[in-house]
């Protein structure tokens, strides 16, 4: 890819950034691509030909990057960042991929300064697997996914920034198939509660209610369809993945349970009315413009 970064320091090489790091060796087979992570992790993402190098210390891999990747979880991303801003190349770009970005990006805003060196860049990329790790990591995950891009909250522009390392980053995006939106950290916040992390803590509330309900005889888990499966799909992901998330974003889950909780009372109330044919009518109109939009 002309014009492209030269060197990709990942850190984290699972899910996310270990499907980046394949996406990188197929659409962007120049660049040289370099992970951080524990050692039976970067064995396993060698194995599978997603980096070039791996590191278990930070100024190695960081060493001459143009792109520094961070795919941690999110109180993680953000113990590192002092470290990373010191250590990033002054041409370097810095992004995350973190589910959460207000948290983030105000200790990035103390890191990284706005007068030169390296340049930090909030991101979350709009997509993922209820499975992580690198045996999960996939070239193609980004494809026709939309990746949330962070500007200041008083930048009204809808086009990247025109720092040349962003721009660069944002046309690499789209070369992996992503769909790069911008918007304000606070705004995606509320979004992410509504579109990504609500209908996480909804999979596991009704797999709580579906496993105190079931019997020493298996049922009603043995009479269960795809129908159920794909409903708790997300109730595969791990605790230890979502811990941050709900910390750094508690109040709009707060808000967004409390809305969840309302609908629920309002679906109670029309079980035996016509009101409920609404209901399905105004979700099913829902579920049409989602599936369009695959």
């Amino acid at each position: 890819m002309a014009a492209s970064f030269r060197r990709v320091a990942i850190l984290g090489t699972g899910l996310i950034g270990g499907s980046f790091a394949l996406a990188l060796r197929k659409y962007a087979p120049g660049a040289v691509v370099a992970g951080w992570d524990k050692e039976h992790v970067l064995r396993h993402a060698r194995e599978r030909g997603a980096i070039d190098e791996g590191f278990g210390e930070l100024p190695l891999v960081v060493a001459g990057a143009d792109l520094i990747y961070v795919a941690l979880p999110v109180g993680h991303t953000i113990e590192l960042l002092p470290e990373l801003a010191r250590l990033a190349s002054p041409q370097a770009l810095v992004t995350d991929a973190s589910s959460t970005k207000r948290s983030v990006c105000a200790a990035a805003a103390e890191c990284f300064s706005a007068n030169g060196g390296a340049c930090f860049l909030g991101g979350h990329p709009m997509a993922g697997k209820e499975i992580s790790g690198i045996a999960a990591a996939d070239a193609e995950l980004f494809r026709g996914s939309k990746y949330a891009l962070i500007r200041k909250p008083r930048n009204e522009n809808k086009v990247a920034p025109g720092d040349p390392r962003i721009t660069k980053f944002v046309a690499l995006l789209k070369r992996l198939g992503a769909e790069p939106v911008w918007l304000d950290a606070e705004t995606h916040d509320r979004a992410a509660a509504i579109v990504s992390h609500l209908p996480q803590l909804l999979a596991v509330a009704l797999a709580g209610v579906v496993r105190d309900q079931t019997d020493e005889t298996g049922l009603p888990v043995t009479l269960a369809g795809r129908g159920l499966r794909d409903a708790l799909r997300l109730a595969g992901s791990p605790y230890s993945v979502w811990r941050d998330i709900i910390l750094t974003n508690s109040d709009n889950l707060d808000r967004a349970l409390d809305q969840l909780i309302q609908s629920l009372e309002q679906l109670r109330g029309d079980l035996r009315t016509r009101a409920l044919e609404e209901k399905f009518a105004a979700a099913g109109e829902l579920y049409k413009i989602l599936r369009d939009m695959q």
